[in-house]
């Protein structure tokens, strides 16, 4: 009787037991840094658009310059919420000031919805000027992809920015991309066979 007493306790404290582990357990606490160097190969110019973003837990940190405008930095942070199981999302509301020929705020999103292997990316924000409201502008940009392995991925994207002005609004074009370990590189071609294509590289890095 004594050892089925005991046999039987254990059994109603296994998962008390379980809960204090869990419970006892830290959450993770290690930073995650991500890297984007932006060619911009456009008619008679050429600019880099550089990208800092850092993540820990919940929290997620970013630097922009050349975003909004030529020789403009931007600084953002934001929350993290991600979750899904055949569909996973990841959704980050931010918040950024903007200094150098552009100052401001601006209120932004970032998302990434991937159902198998298939995955729509987008970043949004609203530029509020200091100076004056005809500045204000709405960017965007968004990649929808496709990857046939785990190391390449093809796909259509879309910008809307005003560092390159063009008859079309919104400038259209299409990608392909590779990775390697920590390293990816993606080939954007924009407005083709249009008067003003561009091409754009994407050079990036995790660690």
């Amino acid at each position: 009787m004594k050892k089925f007493l005991f046999r039987f306790t254990l059994v109603l404290l296994t998962p008390v037991f379980g809960w204090a582990q869990e419970a006892a357990t830290p959450p993770e606490r290690r930073w995650n840094f991500g890297a984007d160097a932006n060619f911009y190969f456009i008619p008679d110019d050429f600019f880099i658009m550089p990208v800092l973003k850092a993540d820990k837990n919940r929290l997620h940190l970013e630097a922009r310059y050349n975003y909004e405008d030529r020789e403009t930095f931007s600084g953002w942070i934001g929350y993290n919420l991600s979750g899904g199981k055949k569909l996973e999302y990841t959704i980050t509301p931010m918040i950024g000031g903007v200094v150098g020929l552009s100052n401001g705020i601006a209120p932004g999103l970032e998302f990434t919805l991937t159902l198998n292997r298939f995955e729509l990316y987008n970043e949004s924000e609203y530029f509020v000027d200091f100076n004056t409201n005809e500045n204000n502008f709405f960017y965007s940009w968004v990649d929808f992809t496709y990857a046939p392995t785990d190391w390449l991925w093809v796909g259509i994207s879309g910008q809307r920015t005003r560092l390159y002005q063009s008859d079309l609004d919104i400038q259209r074009g299409l990608l392909v991309g590779g990775g390697y370990k920590s390293w990816e590189l993606t080939t954007y071609v924009y407005n083709i066979g249009l008067e003003n294509p561009f091409v754009l590289l994407t050079l990036s890095a995790t660690f």
